[in-house]
């Protein structure tokens, strides 16, 4: 639903032409509603224009494009059109060297008279300090081939930043050229923080961009648009490259740090470890698929462990950890007693738990807060089945994700804590996918989910009795990922399931065979 208000903004910004002369005469409070209506009906060249005469000091995407009283589209939630949010760098990058050359023109005529007057209402005068291009989700699987994927906006970002700081340069240069001419004396290119625009966005960093966005964030220290990074993801860098971008963020801004796919190591990991508390107010750690293995410890990789405990210890804003595909066996409770909050997002999948790992986090300081909790791969078949009931009573007020793909749940399991499960009031996402379960233990799950009031997907796997004769048991993950399905019984289970929610009256809730993305925040 559209407002009176927006239906008459998207009229506004229709005509380029007659909304470009009008800018000036709006009032300065529909700037908000004609910037949405705007990125959603794609109108490049206004949009342009709004971010050159925004009149506020910040430009904030989240506040600007979520769902409104004006429009209920919650357009921070979808991936943003690539066409919509180069017009928008290129309006900032515009606004900034539009600046650059009227403040070095100020400069010039103060050489010839006294102009401190004309120096503070141009100060004045100008508002914008900060763009902020964070909210925006993930990327997914799946890339339109219409919006712009986190790679393709940090590195536009980033080339954006290293044009302005070379416009910068020459005008310094020319500039400086002129006021020789004059006598003047030349003046080193450094940037008048008065002058800064701040880039808020989140980073995601590869190895073909790496050049590019440290270069920028270099600049950034010295030049008026100045890039700062509020979550980092990094893939598949280096120790070496990965410290050089971390020394170059922000320390107050930096929320989240992603280390992913780098097989670093513990050994390589403390290397690193050292430059992440500076970040003071950094909330997530996410360091999955970083080759970490305790298991087998030397003095050598107990010193790195323990320098791995020392920065956990450090960070006193941590909520969010993502140590997937660690080999963290018996050693949970020294990583996370160290942390000063409560954790509210804990993925520890694949992280060969055992038993005491999991019953410390049942009666640790974590269990009554979690909001997210991944412990896919871990063996729930046996010795660890009772502690992980234990925790999820103890998280059932808090749960709103809850992930035990691949942990080899068979219909006993599953009914040993199914009547955990039903006391998560607040569930939202529940995944038990690639689980050997049978069409009848899916209905018991069923039966008990839909009376979860908040809960929005159950993603569940094929089951073992819809398999194709010969299905070898117990069955594995490739097993139950390969082997054929029987079509015609696979329809049969699936219109039973349909018809549970049909009767609890619960077609709000989907429920499928594939993996599905869910913010659990």
């Amino acid at each position: 639903m559209h407002s009176l208000v927006f239906f008459c903004a998207q009229k506004v910004i229709s005509d380029h032409a007659s909304t470009r002369k009008a800018l000036d005469s709006i009032p300065h409070e529909i700037y908000p509603v004609l910037f949405k209506a705007a990125f959603l009906d794609q109108r490049i060249l206004v949009l342009r224009d709004l971010v050159q005469m925004w009149p506020f000091a910040e430009l904030n995407f989240s506040s600007i494009l979520k769902k409104s009283k004006h429009c209920d589209q919650d357009m921070i939630r979808e991936k943003p059109n690539k066409q919509c949010l180069q017009a928008v760098i290129l309006g900032v990058k515009d606004y900034v060297i539009n600046e650059l050359r009227q403040n070095r023109s100020l400069t010039s005529r103060k050489t010839r008279a006294s102009t401190s007057k004309d120096k503070y209402t141009f100060r004045k005068n100008r508002l914008l300090r900060i763009v902020d291009l964070t909210g925006f989700p993930d990327d997914g699987d799946n890339q339109d081939e219409d919006t712009i994927s986190q790679w393709s906006r940090s590195v536009a970002l980033a080339k954006a930043c290293i044009e302005v700081s070379r416009t910068s340069k020459r005008e310094e240069y020319n500039s400086s050229k002129r006021r020789k001419g004059k006598g003047g004396v030349p003046m080193k290119g450094s940037c008048d923080s008065q002058m800064c625009v701040n880039i808020h966005a989140n980073l995601f960093i590869t190895s073909h961009s790496y050049g590019t966005v440290k270069d920028a964030l270099h600049l950034s220290q010295t030049f008026p648009l100045c890039l700062k990074c509020r979550v980092l993801r990094v893939e598949e860098l280096s120790v070496k490259k990965t410290i050089s971008i971390l020394e170059l963020l922000d320390p107050m801004v930096l929320r989240k740090i992603e280390l992913r796919y780098n097989n670093l190591g513990l050994c390589c990991l403390s290397t690193v470890f050292p430059y992440i508390p500076r970040f003071v107010n950094l909330n997530s750690l996410k360091l999955p698929y970083s080759n970490i293995d305790v298991r087998y410890m030397t003095l050598e990789v107990e010193e790195f462990f323990q320098k791995m405990v020392s920065v956990l210890s450090q960070l006193p804003n941590l909520k969010e950890l993502n140590l997937v595909s660690s080999r963290l066996s018996g050693r949970i409770r020294e990583l996370l007693s160290v942390l000063q909050q409560p954790l509210e997002s804990l993925e520890l999948a694949y992280c060969f738990l055992l038993p005491a790992d999991v019953t410390y986090l049942a009666s640790s300081h974590h269990a009554a807060t979690l909001k997210k909790l991944d412990v896919s791969g871990n063996n729930l078949s046996d010795v660890l089945l009772n502690p992980f009931c234990q925790l999820l009573q103890q998280a059932s007020n808090s749960l709103i994700y809850l992930d035990i793909m691949e942990c080899r749940v068979m219909d006993r399991q599953l009914s040993a804590f199914l009547p955990a499960l039903r006391q998560c009031s607040q569930l939202q996402y529940f995944s038990c996918f690639c689980n050997p379960i049978s069409s009848e233990g899916l209905k018991s799950l069923l039966h008990c989910v839909v009376e979860l009031p908040n809960l929005k997907v159950v993603v569940h796997p094929n089951p073992v009795d819809c398999y194709e004769e010969g299905l070898p048991w117990p069955p594995s993950t490739y097993d139950l990922i390969d082997y054929s399905v029987d079509q015609e019984k696979l329809s049969r289970v699936d219109a039973e399931l349909n018809e549970i929610r049909l009767n609890a009256v619960r077609t709000d809730i989907v429920t499928t065979v594939k993996l599905y993305n869910i913010e659990w925040y």
